[in-house]
């Protein structure tokens, strides 16, 4: 079968159910032996079987199965947020004096999750550039245990060289993990050589703004042991209403997918063409850093993605102006997130140590493109460069 036919019917058992399409939904803390000798076998094989609600039920387990479909992978973890897939996935991997490897281009509340959480259990964090590639070996030392990848960055969308660090961190005995949300689908990334992928399903899984869920995949089982175990003693449980919405995801994942990526790649094009716009940070366009790795290694996209605005001839593009222009659009609405039906737009602030942006950087705002009309989202955006022009004009 070809992918997009596996995964709409993913983690689908209707035998088990009298001939039920989508898993009933298990609500269920307490789950019921009818013997000592059963009770005592199913705690050998608590991650495989319904022993206790916190490890997980049918409902549970068939939303993992569609995961590690969608992953390219054996086996998935769920998890509260996609920012408790990373954090669960660091600690179970890293212990006091070991030493971490993170992409300089990481979502922030991973980076504010090293400085402010991993320092703390004695375990050190090197940034390191994310265009480094091959050149990761340098960084590697005898107590380096996990590479940290996202790719492509957030908020600046560099595509990272995946199989050129993961040959190198593995030659070393090191583990590659990977925030892979922006390339769910389009990016397979066990095929590339990363031993753990993370999803913050709340986005493109999910697809609706309405559930907070995250996902840990990986095709090796020690390693998934290992982290399940990790989740399960740390109390982790995702709620039975944020399964449900994830599997119904699920379904309409692809064509959803397909949507974004296209709507995206057509208002990034016009934006191309703005004289407001002096970059567009889009990984399937030339302009962007890594798109000759994107061509290489991804199948697709989604609708996110950023612009550099242009500076005017003072060399001085004032925040007043730029939040007139993002304050009053109609369809991007201001928001945190992204993978939902609609579209989104912020203001970014990358925070970069290893590979800083190169003085003269214009500000940088980043969009979600969802479900509407392209036609209607652009005549939104000129709108704005409209009012960007204008209040710089009265400055």
């Amino acid at each position: 079968m070809k992918k997009e036919s596996r995964i709409v019917h993913a983690g689908l058992h209707p035998d088990r159910f009298e001939g039920v399409v989508n898993p009933p939904v298990f609500r269920a803390s307490t789950v019921l032996a009818p013997t000592v000798a059963e009770l005592k076998a199913r705690h050998s094989q608590r991650f495989d079987v319904t022993y206790y609600g916190r490890y997980g039920t049918p409902t549970t387990r068939a939303l993992e199965e569609a995961v590690a479909e969608i992953e390219g992978g054996s086996k998935a973890i769920l998890v509260s947020s996609g920012l408790a897939a990373i954090s669960s996935t660091l600690l179970a991997l890293l212990r006091q004096g070991d030493h971490l490897l993170m992409v300089d281009s990481a979502y922030y509340p991973t980076r504010a999750f090293c400085d402010q959480i991993l320092v703390t259990y004695g375990i050190e964090t090197t940034y390191y550039d994310p265009m480094i590639g091959a050149g990761i070996a340098d960084l590697i030392r005898p107590n380096t245990r996990v590479v940290f990848t996202e790719s492509p960055g957030s908020q600046t969308f560099e595509v990272q060289d995946i199989p050129a660090i993961a040959e190198a961190a593995h030659a070393a005995g090191v583990l590659v993990v990977m925030d892979n949300t922006w390339g769910l689908l389009s990016f397979q990334p066990f095929e590339k050589g990363v031993d753990v992928s993370l999803q913050a399903a709340t986005k493109y899984l999910g697809g609706h703004s309405d559930a907070m869920l995250g996902t840990i995949a990986t095709a090796d089982r020690a390693l998934w042991e290992r982290i399940k175990n990790h989740v399960c003693l740390m109390g982790h449980a995702v709620g039975t209403e944020e399964v449900y919405l994830g599997l119904r995801g699920v379904r309409t994942l692809p064509i959803r997918l397909r949507q974004h990526f296209e709507a995206g790649l057509t208002v990034a094009r016009w934006l191309e063409s703005r004289p407001e716009v002096a970059r567009v940070l889009h990984p399937a366009l030339p302009g962007c850093p890594g798109h000759d790795l994107w061509k290489r290694d991804f199948t697709g996209g989604c609708g996110l993605f950023s612009i550099e605005l242009a500076l005017p001839a003072s060399g001085d593009l004032p925040e007043a102006a730029v939040n007139e222009m993002l304050d009053h659009y109609h369809f991007f609405k201001l928001g945190y997130s992204w993978g939902g039906f609609e579209s989104l737009v912020v203001p970014a602030t990358p925070l970069r140590t290893a590979a800083p942006l190169p003085a003269g950087t214009g500000p940088i705002v980043r969009y979600h493109v969802g479900l509407e009309d392209t036609d209607d989202l652009i005549a939104d955006l000129e709108q704005g460069f409209d009012r960007l022009k204008a209040a710089v004009a009265a400055l």
